[in-house]
This record gives C-alpha cells, structure tokens and sequence, in this order.
C-alpha cells in the first residue's frame, strides 16, 4: 500500500475514481489515480486542482492572484483522512464527485464502534483504522498523530475564509463535503467590467483554471528550447509529469504546438501567434 509500485496487485480497491459531474448525476469526464497511497495524494493534489476545480484570476496592484474554490490544505488534509482510514478489504476504490459547486470525497471507511459524526467533530483520541498507514504517514510528516485530521479540515477553511465542510457516516462510507465558494478578495473593486449591486461597483474577473497558466509557460519554455524534455519541463514548473503530458497533449490538439520527429531525438514547434 506505501511503497509497491502497484499495490492493486494485492489490494483491489487500492485506487482513487474522480469524476465531474452535472446535477442529475450525469458524468462528463472521469480519472483514476493509481501508485502507492504517497503517489496518490500528489497524483490528486495536482489532478484537483488544475483540472477539475476552476480558479478565480484577480489582482493585488500588478500581483497576479488565484483563488480555488476551497482551500488547498483542506483538500489535502481530507484526502489524507480517506487513504489512511479506508476499510481496504472493502474492493471499491475511494471516490471523488465533483460538480460545478461542491466536491465530495466518499470513503468506504468504518468508525471505531459507537463513534459518530460528533464524535469526530469534538475532541477526540487517535483511533486510526489503518494504524500501521496512519504511523508511517506519521514519521514523514505528512500527519500529527492526534486524532486533529478533521479539526485541522475545518481550521483551513475557516482561517481561508470558507464555510466548513460537511461529513456524513452511513452504510456506504464516510462523506466529505465541500461547497465551491470564493472568499470576498476574489472580488475587485472597480475596473473597466463593473456591475452595480447596493450602489456598489465591484467586478468579478471570469473564473480560469490554472490550465491556462501552466500552458502558457509551456509555450514559453519550447520557445526558449525546443527539445526540452517533458522531464524537464517537469522540474522547471514544479509541475507532475501527468500534468506536463496533460498540458502538451490540449496544445497539439488546439494546433498551438507541432511535434516534429520521434519522442527521442525529436523537437517541438510553436506555431506562429503564438
């Protein structure tokens, strides 16, 4: 589970299913992340963030500032909480639902007898389900060991500004809810787009992933050196090597970016206005 390059060969439910949906449940698109449980949690860090939730793009004097929908040690804390205390004998994998105002995270976890929601959401001891998991997690930092997982969710959200998230326990799991909202410093005052609400101006700038930015800097680093290599792009942006594949992948498809030659030996071109 921690360190196997494929623990699905032991383990049948030791993945992660995310998909985007619209209401009434229809699916639009959908991923899976697999690796050990620390290749997962990167692995769906940049996965959420970059291509299932949308940022809203704003402006502190020339500073360029972008804003989820929900704070990102929130997300990371919850999706920790879901690889470390799944009931793994259970073969269904941990699902992510996420639709245009909120994101569910469904774990088929089991609560230690005679613990409930409230239980969870008061002071509480460690109890992990996986204490072998939780321990290891533990000593590389990822974690305290205080039993403070859902607390430190619900700090995030409210030192960020957001609501705090739901949590339900039934016969299907443990679920984790976060409703899409943007604090009031994703919000301009004035500028050249306004509208009046209150007798106030305020504008509001179009929510933009951070697709755009990612590509965009792509773009820049092909200029610079055409036979660059998705490995060292990679490093360069800080960036997982599926997020490069992703952003070079949507380039070629939008006839920004031509690959000329092999994937060895070849180089990139950029199309010209661009």
């Amino acid at each position: 589970m921690l360190f196997h390059t494929d623990p699905e060969k032991y383990v049948t439910g030791a993945f992660v299913k995310v998909g985007f949906f619209r209401e009434g449940m229809d699916l639009v698109y959908q991923d899976e992340v697999h690796g050990n449980l620390f290749q997962q949690i990167v692995k769906l860090m940049d996965l959420l963030c970059t291509k299932y939730m949308k940022a809203i793009i704003t402006y502190e004097g020339i500073q360029r500032m972008e804003t989820l929908p929900m704070p990102r040690e929130a997300l990371r804390e919850a999706l920790l909480n879901a690889c470390i205390n799944k009931d793994y004998a259970e073969p269904s994998p941990i699902q992510i639902h996420v639709y245009e105002n909120k994101l569910e995270i469904i774990n088929g976890g089991v609560l230690p007898e005679g613990w409930t929601v409230e239980t969870l959401l008061s002071s509480h001891r460690s109890m992990p389900y996986n204490p072998d998991i939780a321990n290891t997690f533990f000593r590389v930092g990822e974690i305290e060991a205080w039993g403070r997982g859902i607390e430190r969710i619900i700090t995030a959200c409210k030192n960020d500004g957001f609501s705090t998230p739901d949590f339900r326990y039934d016969a299907s799991g443990i679920w984790t809810t976060f409703k899409f909202e943007y604090p009031e410093r994703a919000i301009i005052q004035s500028g050249p787009e306004t509208t009046q609400k209150s007798d106030q101006k305020t504008t509001r700038k179009r929510p933009e992933s951070d697709q755009s930015k990612q590509e965009d800097a792509i773009i820049e680093l092909l200029k610079e050196n055409p036979y660059i290599s998705r490995k060292e792009i990679s490093g360069r942006l800080g960036l997982h090597d599926s997020s490069v594949k992703r952003r070079l992948a949507s380039l070629q498809e939008k006839g920004t970016i031509k690959r000329v030659g092999p994937d060895k030996g070849g180089h990139w071109e950029v199309q010209k206005g661009f």
